[in-house]
């Protein structure tokens, strides 16, 4: 039993805490699969190294098309087995080793896997595991639920197959792993460690982990917009005290997160940039930091910084002790900001809160795909979105192709048909809306629980895995 004792400790050296109380489960589990995966010998051997235990296969779409395949019971994760996939030089070689484990339906499981590649220009694409859902006798099964989205309401989608996103990377090996609840009708997972398209290259896996676990988590986060001109006063302090009561008004309401509009400072009867300039972290920052642990909540607030000689147009992010988390420059400048001397940003960072992970974009930005789906690639669940004005069909264009909540405050009237100040769901869908000068809208979400479209499953999952580099 030494190489499962070595699989079963890994997500505790990667720093994933246990869940307390599954120690019969985990048990019970592992003494029934313990046997199919790692001991006795399968039928089908591997092209090279030892025979891989009972239960697993390998696979190609196409004889002319399958790579090399070999198992070794040591040299993976802490001399655990290994099980690899390699191609020569020719294009196209598509496999993978497969495995059928019993479940039970409803149950929820954790799914944890290794991954190291050798030779591999785009690991996300050419190296993943897949899980598929099915009854006995091999059948797809149903989701348990309709659907949510916004459109074939009420269907009730295929359980295609899941795919564990790449997470946190340690000594060479990356880990997958995500927490899946079973389909009722479910009997069996089909896991499949998928290596294609990667000429003169290789992947290994090891260290695979299957376990039934108490429940899935869930993360909840209650996010907030507010819909105001800040018109009144004529110092940056007087128009970051308008926000003051709003913000308060979310944080009564249980929010999260609030976002608050495009340099909102910079309103000095025109919009007066150079006036509104500041380091960040600067004044505005220090008094919405303030606002921000009174309230313990996180406030996205849009400025005017000052950065040496230049200047930017730039998100901040202000976090629950006060401090500011991080910030993003504009990077899609309309000619009334370049004209005057704004320049772009040219990065696209995410950064991780208590409740997961936010990017920001501003304005025009929103009117080019680029910049939400640079966010989605570097892990974004929420984009927070200060814009003064924009087309709402491409805001929810960002939420709906990156599979991400967008929550945008603008300074666009109601009644002009035009932007909004909303929280769009990763359907993109309007969830609640500010309709009125002065108000705040607020939406509850679930970050953990997909969406499940009746022809594509869960987008999100796969769309790391498809999208072009």
């Amino acid at each position: 039993m030494n190489g499962l004792t070595r699989i079963t400790s890994l997500g505790d050296l990667f720093g994933r805490p246990r869940l307390a109380g599954l120690g019969f489960w985990s048990w019970a589990f592992w003494a029934f699969i313990t046997p199919a995966l790692l001991v006795g010998l399968d039928q089908t051997a591997a092209s090279d190294g030892q025979t891989p235990p009972a239960g697993w296969t390998t696979d190609s779409p196409r004889e002319e098309l399958r790579p090399a395949f070999a198992y070794r019971e040591h040299g993976g994760w802490l001399d655990s087995p290994l099980w690899e996939v390699r191609a020569d030089a020719r294009e196209g070689l598509i496999g993978w080793w497969e495995t059928v484990l019993p479940i039970e339906g409803g149950r929820a499981y954790r799914f944890e896997v290794l991954r190291r590649c050798e030779g591999v220009a785009n690991s996300r694409q050419a190296c993943y595991a897949r899980i598929f859902w099915q009854d006995e006798s091999g059948g797809t099964v149903l989701r348990d639920q309709p659907t949510v989205a916004s459109y074939m309401p009420g269907t009730v989608p295929q359980a295609l197959p899941d795919y564990p996103p790449d997470g946190d990377t340690k000594d060479g090996w990356t880990r997958l792993a995500d927490d899946y609840i079973a389909p009722q009708a479910a009997r069996r997972a089909v896991v499949q460690l998928v290596f294609r398209w990667a000429p003169s290259a290789s992947v290994q896996w090891s260290g695979l982990k299957f376990e039934p676990v108490a429940e899935k988590s869930r993360r909840v986060v209650r996010l907030a917009t507010v819909h105001k001109v800040p018109s009144e006063g004529e110092t940056s302090r007087d128009k970051c005290e308008l926000f003051a009561p709003l913000i308060a008004r979310a944080a009564s309401q249980n929010a999260d997160l609030i976002v608050l509009p495009e340099t909102l400072t910079a309103l000095r009867g025109k919009w007066d940039y150079q006036a509104a300039a500041e380091p960040i972290p600067g004044p505005s920052t220090d008094y919405f930091g303030a606002l921000a642990k009174q309230h313990d909540l996180y406030i996205v607030a849009g400025l005017v910084e000052r950065d040496g000689h230049l200047l930017y147009n730039v998100a901040v992010l202000i976090g629950p002790e006060g401090q500011v988390v991080g910030k993003y420059r504009k990077v899609c400048l309309p000619r009334g900001e370049h004209d005057q001397g704004i320049q772009p940003g040219h990065e696209y960072p995410v950064f991780q809160t208590r409740f997961g992970k936010v990017g920001m974009m501003v304005c025009y930005d929103g009117f080019f795909p680029e910049p939400a789906r640079e966010l989605a690639k570097n892990g974004a669940e929420v984009i927070a979105f200060p814009v003064a004005g924009c087309n709402p069909l491409l805001a929810s264009a960002r939420a709906c192709e990156n599979h991400l909540y967008v929550v945008s405050s603008s300074y666009t009237p109601v009644g002009s048909n035009w932007m909004v100040s909303a929280i769009f769901s990763h359907d993109g869908t309007i969830l609640a809306q500010a309709k009125e000068w002065g108000d705040i809208a607020v939406a509850e979400v679930d970050l953990a629980q997909p969406l499940y479209w009746s022809s594509m499953g869960d987008f999100r999952g796969e769309m790391h895995r498809a999208r072009p580099e």
